[in-house]
């Protein structure tokens, strides 16, 4: 699995790459065959005006099926980073399993 993270509003971090890369293993490591690319995009919407502005946008590259994308917006960058990994693998397992339904379904 490839992953890509790039930033709109603010500098990468070390911190902020680390837990993006722990948070996306950690969520998908299961089914990590699956998928050949990740890209992260992280932004500041606002600046340093403040607000619910830290955005986490998630695109998952399958083998053989179309792109995830999620995306998630909040105060905190890190809970926008949790929560976006959390439904990028729910996603992930749905396609999955719906996927294989689709394959059992037709062989019968």
């Amino acid at each position: 699995m490839q992953l890509d993270i790039q930033t709109n509003g603010f500098t990468l971090t070390e911190g902020i790459r680390s837990y993006t890369t722990q948070r996306l293993q950690f969520a998908l490591d299961r089914n990590d065959q699956q998928i050949t690319h990740v890209s992260v995009h992280l932004a500041d919407i606002n600046g340093p005006r403040g607000g619910i502005d830290k955005r986490c946008k998630i695109n998952l590259t399958l083998v053989g099926q179309s792109n995830i994308v999620i995306e998630d917006t909040e105060a905190d960058l890190y809970l926008a980073i949790d929560r976006a990994s959390e439904r990028c693998a729910r996603t992930l397992v749905r396609r999955l399993e719906r996927s294989r339904e689709f394959v059992s379904s037709s062989m019968a």
